[in-house]
């Protein structure tokens, strides 16, 4: 079997392939490496001006090096053997987009350091606990959110799955490629301050 691809040698192809340099770039695209890319590591210090980097479809296991991405907007990780959130906190201000779906995620623990997402993609991931799911609740700017393909999404029906996870989340407005309808009582009730009758 060939060694796996770096990501120095990654982004050394990219420049081959575009003609710049990479330090310049701010968007940088390293999916589909082959042999495919294991390890995220420190290379990444050169992406100071990047914006989005796209690295789905790879080997990669863990989150890591991106501490010195300042600019990093929009973070694909889609496609690869990535088991945990940590390894966000460096990206923490400014990511405001997470595409990490069909990996095997099982607990959202370190999510919360995202106070600036919108966007979460993690559609085909193993969360299976409404536990895990209300963490999501910590990022108020959570707009939009793919979660189809989790055991906890296939084991609810789906009508109970959206009105559970839009309750939940109430910033929510997106949800599984759909617009989330609240009924306006709903939202009403929850706007005004609340009567004796709600609270019996």
């Amino acid at each position: 079997m060939s060694k796996p691809t770096s990501i120095k040698e990654a982004l050394k192809r990219w420049e081959d392939k575009n003609g710049c340099s990479a330090s310049d770039a701010k968007e940088i695209q390293l999916s589909f490496q082959w042999p495919p890319i294991e390890k995220m590591d420190n290379s990444f210090a050169v992406l100071a001006k990047c914006e989005k980097l796209s690295l789905s479809t790879n080997m990669i296991e863990k989150i890591a090096g991106l501490n010195s991405m300042k600019n990093l907007r929009i973070l694909s990780l889609g496609r690869n053997y990535v088991k945990s959130l940590a390894g966000l906190e460096g990206v923490a201000d400014t990511l405001e987009e997470l595409w990490i779906s069909y990996n095997l995620i099982e607990k959202m623990k370190g999510i919360n350091v995202l106070k600036n997402l919108r966007v979460l993609y993690m559609s085909n991931n193993l969360i299976r606990e409404w536990a895990e799911y209300v963490k999501l609740a910590e990022i108020p700017s959570l707009e939009e959110l793919s979660f189809v393909g989790n055991p906890l999404q296939e084991t609810c029906e789906e009508g109970t799955w959206r009105t559970e996870a839009a309750r939940r989340l109430p910033n929510l407005k997106k949800l599984d490629g759909e617009p989330v309808i609240r009924e306006e009582g709903v939202e009403e009730q929850a706007a005004s301050p609340p009567t004796a009758q709600a609270q019996q």
